[in-house]
């Protein structure tokens, strides 16, 4: 038996309010209810990151929170990101991306780091990104597509 629970949230800086299964997963409640498709479902174990948001200003991964565990808090995906526009250029300039698929996850997960430390070392990239996975660029495209928007090397 389905039980329905109410969620009040804000997404992406926008107040909304949800009817969600109390079994449904965020990145479900995200993708399938608040039409956010940015954010991508993986492997729903917590290990692809292609889920991640930032909750309340914390990385996450999505598919390991429950929608109603959010009620009140502050969700934001790829969509609601402010201030990425130098990674997107870098991931481009860098080829940082082959498929795309684990890209949303990478890009917010890049985001957080460089509001937290505008300038980090390759190792410290290495580490912030280190809950995202990607089959296809082999992660020192990524590396450097981060590096080169945090030192302002685009263009």
């Amino acid at each position: 038996m389905k039980r329905t629970i109410e969620v009040r949230l804000t997404l992406n800086g926008e107040p909304r309010v949800a009817e969600a299964d109390s079994r449904q997963l965020l990145v479900e409640l995200i993708r399938d209810v608040l039409d956010a498709k940015g954010t991508r479902i993986g492997c729903l174990t917590g290990d692809c990151g292609a889920c991640t948001v930032l909750i309340d200003g914390e990385v996450r991964k999505s598919c390991l929170v429950l929608a109603a565990s959010i009620s009140g808090n502050d969700v934001r995906t790829i969509e609601g990101i402010e201030g990425i526009e130098a990674l997107q250029e870098a991931f481009i300039a860098e080829n940082g991306f082959q498929c795309g698929f684990c890209t949303s996850g990478m890009i917010v997960a890049a985001a957080d780091l460089l509001k937290n430390n505008p300038s980090p070392s390759r190792d410290e990239i290495r580490r912030a990104i280190s809950g995202n996975l990607c089959r296809c660029t082999g992660y020192e495209s990524i590396v450097e597509s981060i590096h080169r928007a945090a030192h302002g090397t685009i263009g």
